[in-house]
């Protein structure tokens, strides 16, 4: 039996309050979809079936490469993440999996599988880390790791991540993703080529020790900690790098990692067209990788992003690409972040869901634009709240998801058991 974090009761009542309005909002929002030959029903159904999930980082505050302040009730283990993912999934309903990444969340892996089992998580794709150095490691990643001049420290990082896949293969993983932070500050620094090759024979050793069911990601981002050149700089690169190794081998989109001006759905589009989009990263942006939650700068971005994925997903019955958020909180409670964001990114896929496919082909191969752009406009303007809501509450989830968990006082509960962490320390966790 699936164990509760929050007492079921609390949610039963939070929901009893608004149940009656929302019944009345299903009805009428179905009432207005259905002339426009769209069964609310199987929208909901296809909603309460999508699952993005929780990176275990993401429950921890986050900070700035100037300061970080912690917050209260902070998770002291990865025992204590699980179970803040464990609220955000009881309550959300849509985030059934956890993404670990060592050596942060490394313990005992059948202790991992049995911790998650308590409340019927599974554990999403495994995270590497070669862009810090963990404690007792013989080779600094100061100067690059699966890329570095130095065979050693790309001895030492591939070893890392045939330790990530072992571990992964105890609790149930399916996908390793791995993101360096190799590159160069100064003109001249590193040869790119070299560099380059050192890359790809490293990744391919990786590669080759994969299960056969498994998954390989690789990870783009434009700059930081590399301000002059990034190894794996763009989308471009990433595709070259998953060619290269084979047909395991895919691209992961972080929402984040792009230049602001950057079209990221025609990206996913191309990504897709050519069979290596493996999956998302969700977060939001202003100026970079500034970590902040989904839907909260751009929403319009994000719709359009599920656009091409319910399209891609209408013209190929085999494409699953993974989802998790990738978020860094600073000033908000993190598991009141990670639930709204995983709302929001189920609200673009219904959204998406609602596009008229026949009508939008009919104006784009009619170049007749605005007719196009409009068919995207009504299916984003539509208010699908109550179909979140409906999917949440049929599931035992929270129809108003802050207001549940803020009324189930689980934040001053683990403040009282959890200690408090000093202030000070810099760089995001």
């Amino acid at each position: 039996m699936t164990e509760h974090i929050i007492d079921p009761s609390v949610v039963e009542a939070e929901n009893a309050q608004r149940a009656a309005d929302l019944n009345v909002d299903y009805d009428t929002l179905g009432e207005r979809l259905d002339r426009r030959g769209i069964s609310i029903d199987a929208i909901k159904d296809k909603v309460a079936a999508f699952s993005v999930a929780v990176p275990s980082w993401g429950v921890g505050t986050g900070g700035t490469r100037f300061a970080r302040f912690p917050g209260k009730g902070e998770p002291r283990d990865i025992f204590d993440k699980i179970e803040d993912c464990a609220v955000i999934a009881q309550l959300t309903q849509a985030t059934k999996t956890v993404s670990l990444h060592i050596p942060w969340d490394k313990a005992d892996p059948n202790r991992l599988k049995q911790a998650a089992s308590r409340f019927n998580l599974g554990f999403d794709a495994m995270n590497s880390n070669t862009f810090a150095d963990a404690a007792g490691q013989m080779q600094s990643y100061k100067f690059g790791s699966l890329s570095a001049a130095d065979k050693a420290t790309r001895d030492q990082a591939i070893e890392h991540n045939l330790e990530c896949i072992e571990i992964g293969k105890t609790i149930g993983s399916k996908a390793l993703t791995v993101w360096i932070g190799d590159g160069s500050n100064f003109p001249g620094q590193v040869n790119f080529a070299n560099q380059f090759e050192h890359y790809l024979d490293s990744m391919k050793s990786i590669y080759a020790a994969l299960p056969e069911d498994w998954r390989v990601y690789t990870e783009h981002k434009m700059y930081e900690p590399a301000f002059y050149s990034t190894v794996v700089q763009d989308w471009g690169t990433n595709y070259l790098i998953a060619k290269e190794l084979g047909d395991k081998a895919y691209c992961l989109v972080d929402l984040g990692h792009h230049a602001p001006n950057v079209n990221i759905e025609m990206i996913v589009s191309r990504l897709a067209q050519f069979g290596k989009l493996g999956g998302f990263h969700f977060n939001d942006s202003k100026y970079g990788d500034d970590d902040l939650d989904a839907g909260s700068i751009d929403p319009y971005r994000l719709f359009l992003v599920f656009n091409e994925l319910v399209d891609i997903e209408g013209r190929d019955a085999d494409f699953h690409p993974a989802h998790m958020l990738d978020q860094s909180h600073n000033v908000t409670d993190p598991i009141e972040s990670l639930m709204l964001s995983a709302a929001d990114v189920q609200r673009a896929y219904a959204q998406a869901l609602l596009v008229d496919r026949a009508g939008l082909k009919a104006a784009q191969e009619g170049n007749d634009a605005l007719a196009a752009t409009q068919s995207l406009r009504q299916a984003y303007r539509t208010d699908v709240e109550p179909i979140l809501a409906m999917a949440r509450m049929e599931q035992g989830g929270a129809i108003d998801l802050l207001a549940t968990y803020r009324a189930s006082g689980y934040r001053a509960k683990v403040a009282e058991i959890r200690p408090e962490i000093a202030a000070g320390s810099s760089g995001i966790v």
